[in-house]
């Protein structure tokens, strides 16, 4: 069997990919020098991350994680088909509501692509998913409940770009504390790495 090959750098999306290999205890090869005309083979889209298994190529970090997770399974993947639902819809909620307006934050954080305007305004945005996302969890250890899971990956890793953009979270103290109970994994240290 050969190994997996994940396409990217820990400082990119490819870290939610990475974190969920390291979870699982999956033997990768971090492929670092993606910028090859032979990567378009990949990943058309040129943009990382992407994932090679055997003959099998996935794009976008969401679907590599899920994939991973129903594939070589270890708790990330939930059980129940109504708890698999719930991974589907915060996985995809993340990339909808979430993502654009905390990645707008990090980039003028620190100095990617200035944009006071932009991160103020993403901020505001930030509001209302995360009074969503904050209620949701009380109560809760996780997103699903009291086990860590694949969704978990999926919004922290999301949701740290906010936390690394260096806006506030005390306003939603359930969110808090679940950010960093799954920032603080080793796993998540790990993937920091490759």
């Amino acid at each position: 069997m050969s190994k997996i090959r994940i396409f990217g750098s820990p400082q990119s999306r490819a870290f939610r990919a990475l974190w969920a290999a390291k979870e699982l205890g999956i033997d990768y090869e971090l492929v670092t020098d993606y910028k090859t005309p032979d990567f378009a083979k990949v990943n058309p889209n040129a943009k990382i991350p992407a994932l090679q298994d055997g003959d099998l190529t996935l794009f976008e970090s969401m679907a590599i994680n899920l994939y991973l997770a129903q594939k070589f399974g270890k708790g990330l993947w939930p059980a129940s088909i109504a708890d698999q639902g719930r991974t589907y819809q915060w996985s995809f909620w993340a990339m909808t509501e979430v993502e654009k307006p905390a990645l707008t934050i990090l980039m003028d954080t620190f100095g990617m692509k200035k944009d006071a305007e932009g991160a103020e305004a993403g901020k505001k945005a930030l509001e209302k998913p995360f009074d969503i996302l904050d209620q949701h969890l009380a109560g809760r250890d996780y997103v699903l409940g009291k086990d860590f899971t694949i969704v978990d990956i999926n919004l922290a890793s999301v949701i740290g770009w906010a936390k690394a953009g260096k806006v506030d979270l005390s306003r939603w103290p359930n969110l808090s504390a679940w950010l960093d109970r799954c920032q603080g994994r080793p796993a998540a240290s790990a993937a920091r790495k490759g």
